[in-house]
């Protein structure tokens, strides 16, 4: 059975994506799909009061594995003018950037919350990842030079967050010892490079028409692949032996009570209200 999705979902614009590249991204949301399931799994698997970044890593797959099901089948793009290399419009995939909206906040969550940072730099810093998205997204609806104003933007967020990620977390104390220390390093070094090629990326598709969009397919979906599922993987293989208990993310329910019980601990019982005075 071959491959219908071009013909059934026609596309609307010059410069648009082949039956070719349809393959590739149905083979990566395979990949992402295939990972998704076996990060339930692993989910399941680990003690209650400690599945939280397992299922922030479900989350992020989830996403991806919709968006990428999307594209495949030609769905969720706008055709936009081209500013370079010929005449007529280009295909845009929205859902591409609505998937990063959701997944690139959550993959720094993931990260920043292995460190010391307070509550106030980790909000930050997820703030300007979603900055860059947003500046990604609205630069390739531009047709004009204008658009790369907002590539500027994107790119100074990204420089934000690498300052984040390979300066200032590393440099903060590690609740959970100094050996996540090199686990972080590892993993935060590894998205980091990823990322760098990204606004290349964006350069060469969305921004200035080099490449095709069957291209740009595969360019995009290499990097997400590595940034998604390979990231999380390694990242959760670093934090395999970790105590959650000392990351302090304790919802004062399961994870204090049930996971202690599950030990053969004796649990605490809740305290009572202060009484408020006036």
């Amino acid at each position: 059975m071959g491959n219908h999705a071009l013909q059934l979902n026609p596309p609307t614009a010059d410069f648009h994506l082949s039956t070719n590249g349809s393959d590739w991204l149905w083979a990566a949301f395979s990949i992402i799909a295939l990972s998704l399931l076996c990060m339930v799994v692993l989910d399941f698997l680990r003690p209650r009061g400690t599945r939280l970044f397992h299922q922030l890593a479900i989350i992020i797959l989830s996403t991806m594995s919709i968006s990428y099901f999307s594209m495949a089948s030609d769905l969720g793009s706008t055709p936009i003018s081209v500013e370079f290399r010929g005449e007529g419009t280009r295909q845009i995939y929205y859902v591409r950037y609505i998937q990063w909206f959701i997944t690139f906040p959550l993959l720094l969550l993931e990260l920043l919350l292995t460190t010391g940072l307070s509550l106030s730099d980790i909000m930050t810093t997820l703030f300007m990842g979603v900055v860059m998205v947003i500046c990604g997204l609205v630069g390739a609806l531009v047709h004009s030079d204008y658009k790369w104003g907002y590539y500027v933007f994107g790119v100074c967020s990204l420089f934000y967050v690498w300052y984040v990620l390979l300066w200032h977390a590393p440099r903060a104390a590690f609740a959970a010892g100094e050996s996540l220390r090199t686990s972080y390093m590892i993993s935060s070094g590894f998205l980091s490079f990823v990322l760098i090629t990204y606004p290349i990326a964006w350069a060469c598709a969305e921004g200035g028409n080099v490449i095709s969009v069957t291209s740009e397919m595969i360019w995009y979906g290499i990097l997400d692949i590595f940034a998604g599922p390979v990231f999380l993987f390694v990242f959760l293989w670093e934090l395999r032996g970790v105590d959650y208990a000392a990351f302090g993310l304790h919802s004062g329910k399961y994870t204090d009570n049930g996971a202690r019980a599950e030990k053969g601990l004796p649990t605490t019982a809740p305290s009572a209200p202060v009484p408020i005075t006036q």
